[in-house]
């Protein structure tokens, strides 16, 4: 049943992968990879088909979100497991679980109506690489938080007692033999975030501004290649269809990427 399973999930992704493969050919063997790179702008009517500043949005959200969650979200999983009396620690958990599964399109509306005024204030319009960074640093830190806690709560307590045995003071035992220890289960907490990050589309394209430009500040608007392809496929038809799947295959290369990661870290020692 178990090997049926396995088969049945490759079946699937091989699927998956083929179709939109299938679909972006087109557009690869017509316009060319190159061009999705240096031509001087998005307008398929035209014939231009460039995804670089998508691509340089999608990466730059993602990066500046794991940037602002991944200290936060250990710091809070340290809190919790080490320094919080039980009550709080778990009214903390409880609350990370409720935020984890609240549904992206609620996010998108609090940075709509809440985050989007406040950077407008600062530097118009608003909608920008910074929202976008934030709401997503937002979203994945619920994830980063349970998963890395999960992750210092699997560490024996033997190595605990012993260090405390030794006189080590218990930030000491922290960043010496409990982050060590977990270091595998944090990096898959942070691999994990990465992937959600990449793919979220209904709160970047909510609060982002989604002009295809390549950004020169944090203020600038910037659209990700998940909202490109929500924003457009309704109505493309042809080349410019394709040119979509395009970048759907974009996304899947990256998602591949972070998978091949994490395979080269758990081989290079991060999972001992």
């Amino acid at each position: 049943v178990l090997w049926g399973c396995a088969g049945l999930a490759r079946l699937v992704l091989a699927f998956m992968v083929g179709f939109v493969w299938w679909e972006a050919w087109p557009a690869l063997t017509q316009i060319g990879l190159r061009r999705f790179l240096v031509d001087p702008s998005w307008h398929p009517g035209e014939g231009d088909y460039l995804l670089l500043p998508m691509i340089m949005g999608t990466m730059l959200t993602t990066l500046g979100a794991i940037v602002c969650a991944v200290p936060l979200g250990l710091g809070v999983a340290v809190f919790c497991q080490w320094y919080a009396p039980a009550i709080l620690a778990n009214g903390v958990k409880l609350v990370l679980e409720l935020l984890a599964g609240i549904p992206s399109v609620v996010y998108g509306l609090w940075g709509l109506v809440v985050l989007v005024p406040v950077i407008n204030r600062i530097t118009p319009p608003g909608s920008s690489l910074l929202a976008g960074i934030v709401i997503l640093a937002v979203m994945i830190l619920p994830t980063l938080a349970l998963l890395t806690q999960a992750s210092l709560t699997a560490v024996p307590q033997d190595y605990v007692h012993s260090a405390l045995a030794l006189g080590l003071r218990r930030w000491s035992v922290i960043c010496r033999i409990v982050i060590p220890a977990a270091k595998s289960g944090i990096v898959a907490a942070i691999l994990l975030a990465t992937g959600r990050a990449l793919g979220e589309t209904m709160a970047v394209l909510m609060v982002c501004g989604n002009v295809v430009q390549l950004p020169a500040s944090l203020f600038d608007p910037i659209r990700t290649l998940a909202a490109h392809i929500a924003l457009e496929m309704a109505f493309a038809l042809d080349l410019h269809r394709a040119a979509l799947f395009v970048s759907g295959l974009v996304l899947a290369v990256m998602i591949a990427g972070l998978v091949g990661l994490g395979a080269w870290l758990s081989h290079a020692g991060y999972s001992r």
